[in-house]
């Protein structure tokens, strides 16, 4: 196989492969820095909230679970920061190995039409073409002559042509690569103050941690405390759910305990449109960071116990409105020793809003999607404000950040 056939194989492969692969790659791009510009906000948006209340006191056992969520969303942050510089690094590479490769096939190019302005112009007499084809020994013979001057010129015309895009080409991809080193450096700048912050952000949470450690025989009461109430607070929702399955089957005439609403025609429209709106539920407050997530996970003031929330915690401001995510039906409770419970039906979905500090709403009242339901309850002594936010497919508790907006 001769060179220039090699290089025009590989030339072809590439533009085959090429469509498939920007996509991706640009896609990749912006999954990443989508991540990075989330974590920039929950960073911001916590420091926000940190230090609307300086004056108020702070327990300790707060202060250790604000440093360790900081600590542990900047260190996301710096990670997916290093996956963008690594990500632009490899396409760094495959556009020196591009920009080299081009550079050699267009070199071939030129130096192929060179050679053929040079023959063109040793014949390009009218007379020579002329007796070119007079010398041929039959018809047939003048005709292929005469095929091979019009194939010989618009090869000519189609070499020339691609030059022209094999150096825009080129210059496209340079200017790509000098966007890309850019958009690196700034990346890496950004990587190391981050870097510098978390330090700071891990002596503060060692000096926290010290602090808890002397005095933990007094604040591990206090955690285990604040988890059983938790705890308890789920536990008691998950019964009053129970009933209300209960109660909303029994109006509707089954009796059966089957665990699942039985839905009218209207429930079962409300239903489907909850479920379809996974991933785009407007959130219920309008600022604040997810502060403890779904599931089983290391407690933030104990990192050697483990926790299982039914739902997220979501830090906000103080006094921050309650908006209902969806339309549906409000069901209020009451819980012994602690802040009342919203709980709003949609269909055989439902979602909870635990620690209201007021409610604007009344059990039985159908509301609309971003209806203000209440307001959160601020401690006073600390000044933090906290919301429980729950989402519930008959029993069963869903991952609340899956049905969230981004």
């Amino acid at each position: 196989m001769t060179y220039r056939l090699l290089t025009y194989v590989i030339f072809i492969s590439a533009m085959v492969l090429l469509p498939c692969s920007l996509p991706a790659q640009n896609r990749t791009q912006k999954q990443l820095e989508a991540k990075r510009q989330q974590y920039l906000r929950e960073i911001k948006q916590m420091e926000s909230l940190l230090n609307t209340d300086r004056k108020k006191q702070k327990s300790i056992v707060d202060l250790v679970e604000n440093i360790n969520y900081k600590v542990s969303v900047r260190q996301n942050l710096i990670k997916v920061t290093n996956d963008q510089v690594n990500f632009l690094t490899r396409q760094i590479n495959n556009n020196q190995a591009k920009i080299s490769d081009l550079r050699v096939q267009l070199e071939t190019l030129k130096k192929d039409y060179a050679q053929m302005v040079v023959r063109s112009y040793k014949n390009k007499s009218d007379q020579s073409r002329i007796m070119f084809l007079l010398s041929s020994d039959n018809f047939k013979q003048a005709y292929k002559r005469f095929q091979y001057m019009k194939q010989y010129r618009a090869y000519q015309a189609d070499q020339a042509d691609e030059i022209k895009l094999k150096t825009q080409e080129l210059q496209d991809l340079n200017l790509e690569l000098l966007d890309q080193k850019e958009d690196k450096s700034k990346l890496v700048a950004q990587n190391r103050e981050a870097k510098e912050q978390l330090q700071l952000e891990m002596s503060q949470q060692e000096e926290a941690m010290s602090a808890l450690k002397k005095n933990m025989n007094k604040y591990a009461a206090d955690i285990k405390k604040r988890r059983q109430e938790i705890d308890r607070i789920d536990a008691e929702i998950d019964r009053l759910i129970k009933a209300a399955i209960a109660e909303s089957n029994k109006k509707a005439g089954n009796t059966k305990s089957t665990g699942k609403f039985v839905l009218t025609p209207e429930g079962k429209r409300i239903a489907a449109s909850f479920a379809a709106n996974k991933g785009n539920l407007d959130w219920p407050v309008e600022k604040g960071v997810i502060k403890s997530k779904f599931g089983r996970g290391r407690s933030l003031s104990d990192r050697s116990a483990t926790v299982n929330n039914q739902g997220v915690i979501i830090a906000t401001e103080t006094k921050a409105k309650v908006k209902a995510v969806f339309e549906g039906e409000v069901r209020i409770q009451i819980i012994k020793r602690a802040n009342p419970v919203i709980i709003v039906k949609h269909g055989d979905y439902l979602t909870v809003y635990k620690n209201m500090g007021k409610i604007y709403v009344k059990t039985g009242e159908k509301i609309k999607a971003g209806q203000v339901i209440g307001e959160v309850f601020t401690n006073k002594r600390s000044g933090e404000s906290y919301l429980g936010f729950g989402v519930y497919k008959n029993t069963k508790a869903q991952n609340p950040e899956y049905w969230l907006a981004k």
